[in-house]
């Protein structure tokens, strides 16, 4: 198929290259989707970025995330925001204190055994790096083989892509009828309407690259054709609080959103943009993140998180785009210079940086999952990998490679050999205890950050009459391990899962009586420590 033409040459938006700012802050927050652990701010208090806050992390073994970091702060402070679900609370520090009295406030706060962790309430930006202000042709859905993909499906509304930005102009001509009926939420002004504001360009770009309608008879054709959900957490400069993106993120998961993109970065690593991104991929959410414009080798956050697509970007050659971030946490790669998308106004423009490369992946992964709904997070990741395109660029160019539509359309995720299962080993019946079936499986983690790692197991029952099943696991010395199980078969996390040994040591164990028509999904985490493991499941029958 042939898209619409692009529009007439203008120029290209420019966005200013701000340097990383360490702003603190909080927003008020209150009827988010579900149910939703956010609480709601100080009235009255502006949004985007902040320089006098402060984020403390709350411990897992702590009840009330607000009376702890209550109790753990001095007089002069005041907690102004809480997530009960990321486990974090944002404070206000005095902004006229000196730097020596926030740093003894630090030291002080630290001190409390429910707190994990002090850092700043840092300023996010968008990755926008202003190009060539004429382009012509829309190159990239042919780059990336989108025109055989659409042959096969344009993406389907069900498949949910999330985008944390300045918002969307969710009434845009190439935009109305792919956006998500309940279009979002603003984080700004703590509402239900995340209309970009004046000259806020740049979340509408992006929300119409990776779904924009196609074959529709407007200006270009975006990425897929798959629902979009609208989350403002960037100001019209392009900048916003970690808390807001945080946020946004957590909204998302909780709105059971498939796919997160995230076309903004900080540099630098902070814990509650970590726990926000653990938090939506633990949900099954893919999130893709875009690896900053400095034309240097490092990687910003999010992208740089390992639950985290880092996605690099490239010319219609195929080359490394000049301006484009580089480093061993790139994952993939995607068309990223002068993009041709929608834009605030039911305009169209150009416009270039890794937050363009970004929503191709984000398309693109809602094309895969439209032609394959059963892949779950992990296998849509890998699927994403094992279709890339080698365009010859270093590793840490590329990564795995730059992105392909029709592949990831027309490959098969689950190859030949899925579906299989082992045979049913033969046994007497008899008293419970009499029949044994033991399974095994090993691994390493790493618990020294605030989050740790987590791995993930499937067991399902085999032997004839299932009464009881024992899950032990043997972590390294000097560390702390937990067990996390469903009992349906489903995924299970720190925060939805039917049984738990939390805090147990190296050495956690459970023992569950059996009905006989359960199956097991079972999460290592590590808490603390790293190092190898052995997990074992002894199953017993009658």
């Amino acid at each position: 198929m042939t898209p619409n033409g692009p529009p007439d040459d203008t120029a290209e938006p420019t966005y200013d290259r701000r340097s990383i700012l360490s702003g603190t802050g909080a927003i008020g927050l209150a009827g988010l989707l579900g149910s939703s652990t956010v609480t709601s701010a100080t009235p009255g208090r502006d949004p985007g970025p902040r320089t006098d806050e402060i984020l403390l992390g709350i411990s897992a073994g702590a009840d009330d995330v607000a009376a702890e970091a209550r109790s753990a702060i001095p007089g002069d402070a005041e907690v102004v925001h809480t997530n009960e679900t990321i486990r974090y609370a944002v404070v206000e520090f005095p902004s006229a204190a000196p730097d020596r009295a926030r740093e003894q406030f630090i030291d002080a706060v630290t001190a409390s055994p429910a707190v994990e962790y002090a850092e700043p309430n840092a300023t996010l930006q968008s990755l926008l790096e202003p190009n060539d202000p004429y382009y012509g042709y829309q190159y990239a859905p042919e780059l990336i083989g989108c025109e055989r993909a659409w042959e096969t499906t344009r993406g389907s509304e069900d498949v949910v892509i999330a985008v944390v930005d300045q918002g969307i102009q969710y009434d845009h001509p190439a935009l109305e009828e792919t956006m998500d009926e309940r279009i979002g939420r603003d984080f700004l002004n703590g509402d239900d309407d995340p209309y970009p504001g004046r000259g806020g360009d740049h979340g509408t770009h992006v929300g119409g690259i990776a779904a924009g309608g196609t074959d529709d008879g407007t200006g270009h054709a975006g990425i897929s054709d798959c629902s979009l959900l609208s989350l403002r957490a960037l100001d019209a400069d392009g900048v916003g609080s970690l808390s807001d993106i945080a946020d946004a993120i957590q909204w998302a998961a909780d709105a059971d959103a498939d796919i997160v993109t995230l076309s903004l970065g900080v540099d630098g690593s902070y814990r509650t943009l970590t726990a926000a991104c653990e938090y939506a991929a633990d949900r099954g959410v893919l999130l893709v993140g875009a690896a900053g414009n400095d034309g240097s080798d490092r990687v910003y956050s999010p992208a740089a998180e390992d639950s985290v697509v880092a996605v690099a970007a490239v010319d219609d050659d195929d080359s490394i785009a000049s301006f484009s971030n580089t480093g061993p946490e790139i994952e993939l790669a995607a068309p990223g210079s002068r993009i041709v998308s929608s834009t605030t106004g039911g305009d169209y423009g150009r416009m270039s940086g890794t937050s363009m490369a970004t929503p191709v992946v984000a398309g693109v992964a809602g094309l895969a999952l439209s032609a394959h709904p059963d892949l779950s997070r992990s296998q849509l990741r890998d699927h994403l990998r094992e279709t890339a395109v080698d365009v010859g660029l270093a590793d840490d160019q590329q990564g795995y490679g730059r992105v392909d539509a029709a592949a990831v359309v027309e490959t098969d995720p689950f190859g030949d050999d899925g579906g299989g299962s082992e045979d049913e080993p033969e046994s007497d019946t008899g008293n419970c205890g009499d029949e044994t079936v033991t399974a095994s499986a090993s691994g390493s983690l790493d618990g020294s950050g605030w989050w740790g790692e987590s791995k993930r197991y499937g067991y399902s029952l085999r032997t004839d009459d299932p009464c009881s099943i024992t899950i032990d696991l043997e972590g390294p010395a000097r560390g702390d391990f937990d067990l996390y199980v469903t009992t349906d078969g489903s995924r299970p996390t720190r925060w939805s899962h039917d049984e738990a040994a939390a805090g147990a040591g190296t050495s956690p164990s459970l023992t569950l009586a059996l009905e006989g028509d359960e199956s097991f999904g079972i999460q290592v985490h590590a808490d603390s420590g790293s190092g190898a493991y052995t997990l074992q499941v002894e199953e017993r029958g009658r």
